[in-house]
Protein backbone atom coordinates (compact mmCIF):
# COMPACT_ATOMS: atom_id res chain seq x y z
CA UNK A 1 0.00 0.00 0.00
CA UNK A 2 2.83 2.55 0.98
CA UNK A 3 4.32 2.24 -2.97
CA UNK A 4 1.00 2.12 -4.72
CA UNK A 5 0.89 5.76 -4.95
CA UNK A 6 4.18 5.31 -7.33
CA UNK A 7 1.96 3.60 -9.72
CA UNK A 8 -1.81 4.75 -9.23
CA UNK A 9 -2.69 7.87 -10.40
CA UNK A 10 -4.47 9.98 -7.68
CA UNK A 11 -7.79 11.38 -7.96
CA UNK A 12 -6.98 14.43 -9.37
CA UNK A 13 -8.39 17.85 -8.00
CA UNK A 14 -8.46 19.76 -11.56
CA UNK A 15 -12.03 19.60 -12.67
CA UNK A 16 -13.53 18.09 -15.45
CA UNK A 17 -15.32 18.56 -18.74
CA UNK A 18 -17.82 16.69 -20.65
CA UNK A 19 -17.62 15.87 -24.42
CA UNK A 20 -19.87 14.37 -26.52
CA UNK A 21 -20.95 12.31 -22.87
CA UNK A 22 -17.41 11.77 -22.24
CA UNK A 23 -15.76 12.76 -18.81
CA UNK A 24 -12.54 14.47 -19.55
CA UNK A 25 -9.80 16.04 -17.75
CA UNK A 26 -10.20 20.09 -17.66
CA UNK A 27 -6.58 20.87 -17.64
CA UNK A 28 -6.37 18.99 -21.14
CA UNK A 29 -8.50 22.06 -22.52
CA UNK A 30 -8.59 24.94 -20.04
CA UNK A 31 -4.92 26.12 -18.87
CA UNK A 32 -5.00 26.45 -15.09
CA UNK A 33 -4.35 29.87 -14.59
CA UNK A 34 -7.91 29.97 -16.37
CA UNK A 35 -9.67 27.94 -14.05
CA UNK A 36 -8.41 29.46 -11.23
CA UNK A 37 -9.66 32.71 -12.52
CA UNK A 38 -12.93 31.46 -12.44
CA UNK A 39 -12.75 30.07 -9.17
CA UNK A 40 -11.36 32.89 -8.05
CA UNK A 41 -14.12 34.47 -9.66
CA UNK A 42 -16.76 32.82 -8.34
CA UNK A 43 -15.50 33.32 -4.77
CA UNK A 44 -16.06 36.84 -5.69
CA UNK A 45 -19.41 36.80 -6.89
CA UNK A 46 -20.43 34.84 -3.89
CA UNK A 47 -19.09 37.87 -1.27
CA UNK A 48 -19.99 40.70 -3.75
CA UNK A 49 -23.70 39.18 -3.77
CA UNK A 50 -23.74 38.81 -0.20
CA UNK A 51 -22.54 42.28 0.65
CA UNK A 52 -24.91 44.44 -1.93
CA UNK A 53 -28.06 41.95 -2.00
CA UNK A 54 -28.25 42.13 -5.31
CA UNK A 55 -29.21 38.18 -5.94
CA UNK A 56 -33.03 39.34 -7.19
CA UNK A 57 -31.42 41.56 -10.32
CA UNK A 58 -28.26 38.84 -11.26
CA UNK A 59 -30.70 36.12 -11.93
CA UNK A 60 -33.09 38.62 -13.91
CA UNK A 61 -29.61 39.65 -15.80
CA UNK A 62 -28.82 35.97 -16.92
CA UNK A 63 -32.05 34.88 -17.26
CA UNK A 64 -33.38 38.07 -19.71
CA UNK A 65 -29.93 37.24 -21.40
CA UNK A 66 -30.72 33.45 -22.03
CA UNK A 67 -34.20 33.68 -22.19
CA UNK A 68 -33.92 35.09 -26.00
CA UNK A 69 -33.40 31.28 -27.07
CA UNK A 70 -35.80 30.04 -30.06
CA UNK A 71 -35.10 26.33 -30.12
CA UNK A 72 -35.98 26.75 -34.07
CA UNK A 73 -32.90 28.25 -34.85
CA UNK A 74 -29.88 25.96 -34.74
CA UNK A 75 -26.99 26.46 -32.98
CA UNK A 76 -24.76 26.47 -35.85
CA UNK A 77 -26.33 30.05 -36.19
CA UNK A 78 -25.09 31.46 -33.05
CA UNK A 79 -26.08 33.86 -32.35
CA UNK A 80 -29.01 34.18 -34.03
CA UNK A 81 -31.01 31.55 -32.46
CA UNK A 82 -30.40 33.72 -29.24
CA UNK A 83 -29.80 32.20 -25.16
CA UNK A 84 -26.76 32.79 -23.32
CA UNK A 85 -24.27 34.57 -24.79
CA UNK A 86 -24.10 37.72 -23.18
CA UNK A 87 -25.45 39.81 -26.02
CA UNK A 88 -27.75 41.78 -23.38
CA UNK A 89 -25.09 43.82 -21.96
CA UNK A 90 -25.11 45.66 -25.79
CA UNK A 91 -27.49 48.26 -26.92
CA UNK A 92 -30.21 48.17 -28.04
CA UNK A 93 -30.82 44.93 -26.34
CA UNK A 94 -30.36 46.60 -22.85
CA UNK A 95 -32.57 48.93 -23.81
CA UNK A 96 -35.54 46.68 -24.50
CA UNK A 97 -38.54 47.43 -22.85
CA UNK A 98 -38.60 44.00 -20.31
CA UNK A 99 -34.80 45.08 -19.24
CA UNK A 100 -35.54 47.95 -17.77
CA UNK A 101 -32.93 48.31 -14.98
CA UNK A 102 -30.84 45.63 -16.11
CA UNK A 103 -28.02 48.53 -16.60
CA UNK A 104 -27.33 48.30 -12.83
CA UNK A 105 -26.41 44.57 -12.76
CA UNK A 106 -24.14 45.03 -15.89
CA UNK A 107 -22.28 48.01 -13.78
CA UNK A 108 -22.08 45.78 -10.66
CA UNK A 109 -20.64 43.39 -12.92
CA UNK A 110 -17.74 45.14 -14.62
CA UNK A 111 -15.68 45.39 -12.03
CA UNK A 112 -15.41 41.95 -11.42
CA UNK A 113 -14.73 41.40 -15.15
CA UNK A 114 -12.34 43.53 -15.20
CA UNK A 115 -10.43 42.14 -12.41
CA UNK A 116 -11.23 38.59 -13.87
CA UNK A 117 -10.77 39.04 -17.63
CA UNK A 118 -10.19 34.98 -18.78
CA UNK A 119 -14.36 35.08 -17.55
CA UNK A 120 -16.25 35.66 -20.31
CA UNK A 121 -19.24 38.42 -20.55
CA UNK A 122 -21.98 35.30 -20.31
CA UNK A 123 -20.27 32.95 -18.57
CA UNK A 124 -20.06 35.75 -15.70
CA UNK A 125 -23.65 36.49 -16.13
CA UNK A 126 -24.57 32.99 -15.67
CA UNK A 127 -22.38 32.26 -12.75
CA UNK A 128 -23.78 35.57 -10.79
CA UNK A 129 -26.95 33.89 -11.47
CA UNK A 130 -26.65 30.66 -9.86
CA UNK A 131 -24.28 32.29 -6.71
CA UNK A 132 -27.22 34.37 -6.04
CA UNK A 133 -29.47 31.56 -6.15
CA UNK A 134 -27.00 29.78 -3.65
CA UNK A 135 -26.21 32.45 -1.53
CA UNK A 136 -29.66 33.42 -1.11
CA UNK A 137 -30.09 29.67 0.83
CA UNK A 138 -31.03 27.71 -2.81
CA UNK A 139 -29.75 24.77 -4.54
CA UNK A 140 -25.93 24.83 -5.56
CA UNK A 141 -26.67 24.60 -9.59
CA UNK A 142 -24.09 22.26 -11.59
CA UNK A 143 -22.78 25.15 -13.77
CA UNK A 144 -20.78 24.61 -16.94
CA UNK A 145 -18.75 27.31 -18.32
CA UNK A 146 -16.90 28.10 -21.25
CA UNK A 147 -19.79 30.04 -23.37
CA UNK A 148 -18.76 31.74 -26.71
CA UNK A 149 -19.29 35.83 -26.40
CA UNK A 150 -21.72 37.71 -28.04
CA UNK A 151 -18.84 40.30 -29.43
CA UNK A 152 -21.78 43.68 -30.33
CA UNK A 153 -24.50 45.03 -31.27
CA UNK A 154 -25.36 43.05 -34.04
CA UNK A 155 -25.29 39.97 -31.95
CA UNK A 156 -28.23 41.37 -30.18
CA UNK A 157 -31.61 39.62 -30.01
CA UNK A 158 -34.69 40.77 -31.28
CA UNK A 159 -36.78 42.20 -28.61
CA UNK A 160 -40.68 40.49 -27.72
CA UNK A 161 -38.87 37.56 -26.69
CA UNK A 162 -39.39 37.32 -23.01
CA UNK A 163 -42.58 36.81 -21.10
CA UNK A 164 -45.11 39.31 -20.23
CA UNK A 165 -46.50 39.61 -16.67
CA UNK A 166 -50.23 40.70 -17.54
CA UNK A 167 -52.35 41.05 -20.70
CA UNK A 168 -52.52 42.15 -22.77
CA UNK A 169 -49.85 39.39 -24.03
CA UNK A 170 -47.40 40.91 -26.77
CA UNK A 171 -48.01 37.30 -28.33
CA UNK A 172 -51.31 37.67 -28.60
CA UNK A 173 -51.85 35.11 -26.39
CA UNK A 174 -55.81 34.87 -24.70
CA UNK A 175 -54.93 33.46 -21.42
CA UNK A 176 -51.39 33.97 -18.99
CA UNK A 177 -50.80 30.08 -19.21
CA UNK A 178 -51.06 30.03 -23.30
CA UNK A 179 -48.56 32.98 -22.94
CA UNK A 180 -46.10 31.57 -20.69
CA UNK A 181 -46.53 28.13 -22.80
CA UNK A 182 -45.49 30.33 -25.87
CA UNK A 183 -42.20 31.65 -24.43
CA UNK A 184 -41.00 28.82 -22.76
CA UNK A 185 -41.72 26.20 -25.06
CA UNK A 186 -40.05 28.35 -27.83
CA UNK A 187 -37.21 27.68 -25.73
CA UNK A 188 -37.60 24.30 -25.24
CA UNK A 189 -39.20 23.68 -21.95
CA UNK A 190 -42.21 21.81 -20.93
CA UNK A 191 -44.64 22.33 -17.78
CA UNK A 192 -42.54 21.25 -15.00
CA UNK A 193 -39.90 23.55 -16.27
CA UNK A 194 -42.32 26.65 -16.32
CA UNK A 195 -43.52 26.01 -13.23
CA UNK A 196 -40.22 25.77 -11.60
CA UNK A 197 -38.70 28.19 -13.36
CA UNK A 198 -41.45 30.49 -11.75
CA UNK A 199 -40.77 29.96 -8.23
CA UNK A 200 -37.52 32.06 -8.71
CA UNK A 201 -40.26 34.58 -8.02
CA UNK A 202 -39.60 34.03 -4.60
CA UNK A 203 -36.47 36.65 -4.86
CA UNK A 204 -36.61 39.98 -5.52
CA UNK A 205 -39.54 42.47 -6.52
CA UNK A 206 -41.54 44.49 -9.23
CA UNK A 207 -40.81 48.13 -9.55
CA UNK A 208 -43.47 50.66 -11.25
CA UNK A 209 -40.52 52.23 -12.92
CA UNK A 210 -39.25 48.75 -14.43
CA UNK A 211 -42.39 46.61 -15.18
CA UNK A 212 -44.88 49.07 -14.56
CA UNK A 213 -45.95 46.29 -12.05
CA UNK A 214 -46.70 46.31 -8.35
CA UNK A 215 -47.01 48.96 -5.78
CA UNK A 216 -44.37 51.68 -4.90
CA UNK A 217 -43.54 50.47 -2.12
CA UNK A 218 -45.38 48.25 0.84
CA UNK A 219 -44.13 47.32 4.28
CA UNK A 220 -41.97 44.50 3.15
CA UNK A 221 -39.90 46.95 1.20
CA UNK A 222 -40.38 50.64 2.27
CA UNK A 223 -37.31 50.59 4.98
CA UNK A 224 -33.71 49.58 4.93
CA UNK A 225 -34.58 48.36 8.17
CA UNK A 226 -37.06 45.60 6.46
CA UNK A 227 -35.44 41.77 7.10
CA UNK A 228 -35.99 40.07 4.02
CA UNK A 229 -33.06 37.69 3.49
CA UNK A 230 -33.23 34.13 5.62
CA UNK A 231 -30.32 34.89 7.91
CA UNK A 232 -31.70 37.68 9.29
CA UNK A 233 -29.00 40.15 8.12
CA UNK A 234 -30.12 43.68 7.75
CA UNK A 235 -30.26 45.30 4.36
CA UNK A 236 -32.21 45.51 1.00
CA UNK A 237 -30.44 47.43 -1.21
CA UNK A 238 -33.28 49.71 -3.15
CA UNK A 239 -36.32 50.32 -1.23
CA UNK A 240 -39.88 49.90 -2.97
CA UNK A 241 -41.28 47.88 -5.22
CA UNK A 242 -43.77 45.01 -4.35
CA UNK A 243 -41.97 41.53 -3.54
CA UNK A 244 -43.76 38.05 -4.10
CA UNK A 245 -42.80 36.92 -0.69
CA UNK A 246 -41.91 38.07 2.58
CA UNK A 247 -38.43 36.63 2.69
CA UNK A 248 -38.04 38.02 -0.59
CA UNK A 249 -33.67 37.02 -0.21
CA UNK A 250 -34.32 34.29 0.88
CA UNK A 251 -34.80 31.32 -1.73
CA UNK A 252 -37.32 28.83 -0.64
CA UNK A 253 -40.72 27.39 -1.92
CA UNK A 254 -42.57 31.07 -0.16
CA UNK A 255 -43.70 31.95 -3.85
CA UNK A 256 -45.64 29.02 -4.02
CA UNK A 257 -47.08 28.52 -0.34
CA UNK A 258 -48.48 32.39 -0.65
CA UNK A 259 -49.68 31.93 -3.75
CA UNK A 260 -51.98 29.22 -2.77
CA UNK A 261 -52.78 31.00 0.40
CA UNK A 262 -56.17 33.05 -0.03
CA UNK A 263 -55.23 34.44 3.45
CA UNK A 264 -51.79 35.75 2.12
CA UNK A 265 -51.07 39.39 3.17
CA UNK A 266 -52.26 41.10 -0.40
CA UNK A 267 -49.59 43.73 -0.41
CA UNK A 268 -47.39 40.31 -1.89
CA UNK A 269 -47.88 40.49 -5.31
CA UNK A 270 -49.54 37.77 -7.52
CA UNK A 271 -49.63 38.48 -10.99
CA UNK A 272 -52.03 37.10 -13.48
CA UNK A 273 -48.61 34.78 -14.67
CA UNK A 274 -48.03 33.76 -11.33
CA UNK A 275 -52.00 32.97 -10.66
CA UNK A 276 -52.04 30.39 -13.79
CA UNK A 277 -49.60 28.02 -12.78
CA UNK A 278 -52.66 27.35 -9.92
CA UNK A 279 -55.29 27.95 -12.35
CA UNK A 280 -53.59 25.61 -14.64
CA UNK A 281 -55.16 22.34 -14.14
CA UNK A 282 -51.71 20.28 -15.83
CA UNK A 283 -49.53 23.27 -14.84
CA UNK A 284 -50.93 23.27 -10.73
CA UNK A 285 -49.79 19.87 -10.76
CA UNK A 286 -46.30 20.91 -10.23
CA UNK A 287 -47.18 24.08 -8.20
CA UNK A 288 -48.83 22.00 -5.83
CA UNK A 289 -45.90 19.78 -5.38
CA UNK A 290 -44.01 22.16 -5.02
CA UNK A 291 -45.77 24.31 -2.46
CA UNK A 292 -45.78 20.60 -0.46
CA UNK A 293 -41.90 19.86 -0.66
CA UNK A 294 -39.36 21.95 -1.19
CA UNK A 295 -36.51 20.05 -1.41
CA UNK A 296 -38.50 18.81 -4.62
CA UNK A 297 -38.62 22.18 -5.70
CA UNK A 298 -35.26 22.85 -5.03
CA UNK A 299 -34.17 19.44 -6.95
CA UNK A 300 -36.62 20.43 -10.34
CA UNK A 301 -35.48 24.15 -10.06
CA UNK A 302 -31.45 22.95 -10.32
CA UNK A 303 -32.39 21.12 -13.22
CA UNK A 304 -34.11 23.81 -15.02
CA UNK A 305 -32.25 26.67 -13.83
CA UNK A 306 -29.18 24.85 -15.65
CA UNK A 307 -30.82 24.47 -18.76
CA UNK A 308 -31.45 27.70 -18.76
CA UNK A 309 -28.50 28.90 -18.25
CA UNK A 310 -26.66 26.42 -21.34
CA UNK A 311 -29.62 27.85 -23.97
CA UNK A 312 -28.20 28.52 -27.20
CA UNK A 313 -24.59 28.33 -25.32
CA UNK A 314 -21.77 27.48 -27.90
CA UNK A 315 -19.09 26.04 -25.61
CA UNK A 316 -15.22 26.44 -26.26
CA UNK A 317 -13.89 23.93 -25.25
CA UNK A 318 -16.85 21.87 -26.99
CA UNK A 319 -18.73 20.77 -24.15
CA UNK A 320 -17.20 23.42 -21.75
CA UNK A 321 -15.80 22.86 -18.09
CA UNK A 322 -16.70 22.60 -14.56
CA UNK A 323 -15.09 23.75 -12.03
Amino acid sequence: LATASAFVAPRSSLPRIVRNGVSLQASAVVDDSKLQQYKSCEAELKALIDKTNSHPIMVRLAWHDSGTYDKDIPTSEWPKCGGANGSIRFSPEIEHGANAGLTTAVKILEPVKKKFPEVGWADLMQMASAVAIEVAGGPKIDMVYGRKDATGPEDCAPEGNLPGAAAPFDDGSATPQDHLRKVFYRMGFDDQGIVALSGAHTLGRAFKDRSGMGAESTKYTASKDVVARGDGKPGIGRTGGSSWTVKWLQFSNEYFTTLKDERADPELLKLETDKSVFGDEKMAVFAEKYAADQDAFFADYAVAHKKLAELGSVFEPEGGFTL
